[in-house]
């Protein structure tokens, strides 16, 4: 039995979408990225900060999109945000979801494929 997982595409759901990830990241596409940024137009691989450091920098360019909210992968296990990142989401009018990165994965191409506006920014799974 195989450690992947394959997720297959909405065909309605514009834009990116995760199509499975295994132990090297996510791939979209034929790429597999270990971190992964998503918006509605396009993704590109990250580098993110350490998660009790992560701040506005990190996620600038995803929130210049004026998303509803912020889907944040927080690596293998679900973890709370700092709150001052919190503070700082909501200070600018956007809320933050967090949940284990698969499932941030998942979602993204469940919320995309009803046509939300969201942006996702997930950390590796072995974060």
């Amino acid at each position: 039995m195989s450690d992947s997982i394959r997720i297959t595409r909405d065909p309605t759901a514009p834009g990116p979408i995760v199509r499975g990830f295994a132990a090297n990241g996510f791939r979209v596409g034929e790429v597999a990225y270990p971190a992964l940024l998503l918006a509605p137009d396009w993704h590109e691989g990250w580098t993110p900060p350490a998660f009790d450091a992560i701040d506005m920098a990190a996620v600038e360019s995803l929130i210049a999109e004026r998303p509803e909210f912020l889907l944040l992968g927080t690596g293998a296990t679900l973890r709370h945000p700092p709150a001052r990142f919190r503070a700082a989401m909501d200070a600018r009018g956007l809320g933050i979801e967090a949940m284990d990165s698969r499932a941030a994965a998942r979602a993204w191409g469940v919320l995309r494929s009803e046509a939300r506006l969201i942006v996702a920014a997930i950390y590796p799974l072995d974060a």
